[in-house]
């Protein structure tokens, strides 16, 4: 069955102004979630981790983080001087710039100041906007609540008026074009490092063949998880920095020592005075896989990622180049294969074997990286539901998707074969590393403003650092856009079409779900038969809606001669947090009288949290209603003179005395908001609270307690004939009077991207056999 909807102009869900009588009817049968959202009193912790695990999460990332960045020297100088080296004192100068630019971007810049700026241990530039999202309201996504900002784990700061932070806030707040303007920021740098993703295999290898049948059994090996390939790459990239190491000191004890002049920054002016600016591209090389460190934070602790870089990484690749450099001096013509010719005699072979498995592995750090910002812009409404497969029990952001996978797999190959020119490769691989380190930067001034309140002092010398480096290298690569740098740009367009025309049709379909929601005073008029037979079971209807009854319910018994004697409206939604507690988890509250037996239930995750099979999510549901229903029971059974304020301070009323000696008695887990019975309040209901609450109120009368048990008896018989899951099966068209663009976004890539990703039943785990599809067309 299949109505039809079209969608006036945008109007604020909160918005209360002119809404009349009809409206506050509404508000007074089915209130916001605000009304009953609590806060836990002890803060939610991240996992502190032992100093013995940390050095094997150490461990463990280097062969996940540290392969791309690890491998440059591989090719940085060929690409660096690909047409021959003209003065000895030129390769003095790209040296220099090296150990800059190692020093200033990897080291500085994100081990000591963007690493820290992770969002509870998830880094990326999705975490990034995730934390300015709880800052500011610049969320796109229009289905955020006042109660979403009482989670433990949504931390902010509340800014004093006058402050820069307070009207860097106002001023990204001002329109809705600055909010969209910074979520295309986001949104190109996550497709850049998508491509970079894609090329980084691509530069790796030389042999075409060969490369195709490494990128497939790589790619294969993906779904044992991090876990498994940190212990299997880890030694192999652990071996290669101690040999790169080790042979870097050995060149430049044996050929030229006098390189460590290079340490000065004078041979850094010398050589931009003589040309050297042109060969920037090549020199960009020695920092890519940078922003791995940040995009990998998902499958690693912040302090295990620090602990390998400043120990092993940072000191090996130093070395590494410098001999390197000090080979080329004396043997200039060998530039073009200079590592492999630096290598002593005597090791050659071994060191050639470990070399190749390093390159393969180099891939690993943005593979990794690709799947854990995708996982963060599907949970925030920004790409195609696709399969998420958690491969830890340990670590939950240690995750594998396969769809991504396999596509990344033939764009690997792809790129591999239609680019038989490495320095062709090079170039494409340096617009796409620089772009992102550009993102990141505008983010990162942001995120110091509004998240960290850094003075205004610290914030421009970061700026200028960082925007120093990175443009004198963005202006490098952009005149290698003709010789292969246009590849991750068309790379990073098709991924940010389909990522933000995914992003507009979901805020579109939600405004339809928005304007079209049921009044409930029809509702009412209905009776408790809503009009219909009431037949055992319980029927879940899924919506996107936290507050009002969606118009799929009304299609549905408009069209329909019965329905279950409860209905439980379900809403699972994500926010800009990185996890959501368990016991937070889902909110609970009763819709109309109780002779309806209509729920309300918002499931909420985090972009970390995984949604758990149907049964888990049922069980977890029921649990949660029954404790609801359990606790509502108790504030009926008391006189209506008492007030009971579970929220904030605890304290309770009887007549004129207060009992604050009984504030630890009643004080919950949750501060939830626990009206009389003249009101509707929604509690996050969890064992704790409900065992507090059941001493307080042991004395509510059994009239209240009998009540209890005949509702909850209900419910469970009602279960226990069967529960169907109802879910929309909407259309979304754009009107005939809307724009071309628009048409194009919505009626064939939006379409399009739709019928090819998971359906809702597939993400919910919904079983075929309790599955009913509403089909429904919108206009919008």
């Amino acid at each position: 069955m299949e109505t039809t909807n079209s969608v006036p102009p945008p109007i604020d869900e909160e918005s209360t102004e002119n809404r009349g009588s009809m409206w506050d009817l509404d508000q007074k049968l089915d209130q916001p979630m605000e009304e009953e959202a609590g806060r836990l009193k002890n803060m939610y912790r991240e996992k502190k981790f032992s100093s013995l695990l940390v050095f094997r999460l150490a461990f463990q990332s280097l062969g996940v983080v540290y392969g791309d960045l690890g491998t440059s020297p591989l090719y940085v100088f060929y690409n660096t001087f690909p047409d021959g080296i003209k003065e000895s004192e030129d390769v003095i100068g790209a040296l220099s710039l090296i150990i800059y630019s190692l020093t200033l971007i990897p080291l500085i810049k994100y081990v000591f100041v963007v690493l820290r700026a992770n969002d509870n241990g998830q880094g990326g530039t999705f975490a990034l906007y995730s934390l300015l999202c709880r800052h500011a309201k610049v969320n796109t996504i229009p289905n955020q609540h006042r109660t979403d900002e009482q989670l433990t784990t949504y931390s902010r700061h509340i800014f004093h008026e006058k402050s820069f932070a307070a009207k860097t806030k106002r001023w990204l707040e001002a329109t809705a074009l600055r909010r969209n303007l910074l979520l295309i920021l986001v949104l190109v740098g996550t497709c850049m490092v998508i491509g970079d993703g894609i090329l980084t295999p691509a530069i790796s290898d030389v042999v075409i063949v060969v490369s195709a049948v490494v990128l497939v059994g790589l790619f294969s090996m993906q779904h044992y998880g991090t876990d498994r390939v940190g212990w299997l790459f880890a030694p192999i990239v652990l071996l290669w920095f101690l040999l790169i190491g080790g042979i870097g000191a050995f060149n430049i004890w044996k050929y030229d020592s006098s390189v460590l002049k290079a340490f000065s920054p004078v041979y850094i002016y010398r050589y931009f005075r003589r040309g050297g600016w042109r060969t920037l591209g090549g020199i960009m090389l020695s920092i890519t896989g940078t922003e791995a460190l940040f995009a990998d934070l998902a499958h690693f602790p912040v302090s295990a990622v620090q602990l390998a870089f400043t120990m092993l990484v940072f000191p090996c690749l130093l070395l590494a180049y410098t001999g390197q450099a000090a080979y080329i001096i004396k043997n200039q013509d060998h530039v073009i294969d200079a590592f492999y010719r630096s290598i002593p005699q005597s090791i050659y072979w071994p060191v050639f074997i470990i070399a190749t498995g390093a390159a393969i592995v180099a891939s690993q750090a943005t593979i990794s990286a690709t799947f854990s910002i995708i996982k963060q812009a599907l949970a925030l409404g920004c790409f195609p539901r696709v399969k998420v497969v958690h491969t830890s029990k340990k670590f939950l952001g240690q995750i594998y998707i396969p769809d991504i996978n396999w596509i990344l797999m033939l764009m690997c190959i792809g790129v591999t074969v239609g680019f038989r020119n490495q320095s062709q490769i090079g170039n494409a691989y340096g617009t796409a590393v620089v772009t992102v380190m550009l993102v990141t930067t505008f983010l990162m001034i942001l995120v110091m403003l509004l998240v960290w309140r850094s003075h205004w002092i610290l914030v421009v010398i970061f700026t200028v650092l960082s925007l120093i480096v990175e443009c004198t290298y963005f202006s490098a690569v952009l005149l290698k856009i003709d010789q292969g740098g246009w590849v991750p740009l068309v790379i990073a367009v098709v991924f940010f079409i389909i990522m933000y025309v995914w992003h507009y049709g979901t805020v579109k379909r939600y405004e339809v779900e928005l304007h079209s929601k049921v009044s409930m005073a029809w509702i009412l008029g209905l009776g408790p038969s809503l009009g219909l037979v009431r037949v055992p079971g319980i029927g879940l209807v899924y919506t996107e809606l936290a507050s009002g009854v969606p118009h799929i319910f009304s299609h549905f018994i408009t069209n329909l001669p019965a329905i279950h004697s409860v209905v439980i409206f379900v809403c699972v939604k994500y926010l800009p947090v990185y996890t959501v507690p368990q016991e937070e988890r889902f909110l609970v509250k009763r819709i109309g009288p109780k002779e309806f037996h209509m729920f309300r239930c918002v499931a909420r995750y985090g972009y970390k949290d995984l949604h758990k099979k149907d049964d888990d999510f049922e069980k977890k549901l029921f649990e949660n209603l029954f404790l609801f229903v359990r606790l509502e029971s108790m504030m009926e059974g008391c006189s209506d003179s008492d007030e009971y304020s579970l929220y904030g301070q605890q304290t309770v009323r009887s007549g004129d005395s207060q009992l604050t000696e009984n504030r630890n008695m009643i004080s919950l887990n949750v501060d939830s908001t626990m009206t009389s019975s003249g009101d509707d309040g929604i509690i996050p209901a969890q064992a704790s609270a409900l065992i507090a609450a059941s001493n307080f109120f042991s004395s509510a009368g059994q009239t209240s307690y009998q009540s209890e048990l005949d509702e909850t008896e209900y419910l469970k018989s009602c279960r226990d004939a069967g529960v169907v899951h109802i879910l929309g099966n909407t259309i979304v068209r754009a009107r005939r009077d809307s724009k071309f663009l628009k048409k194009i976004s919505i009626d064939y890539i939006y379409a399009f991207l739709k019928r090819v990703c998971r359906e809702n039943s597939v993400i919910f785990h919904v079983p075929h056999e309790s599955l009913l599809n509403v089909g429904q067309i919108f206009y919008v």
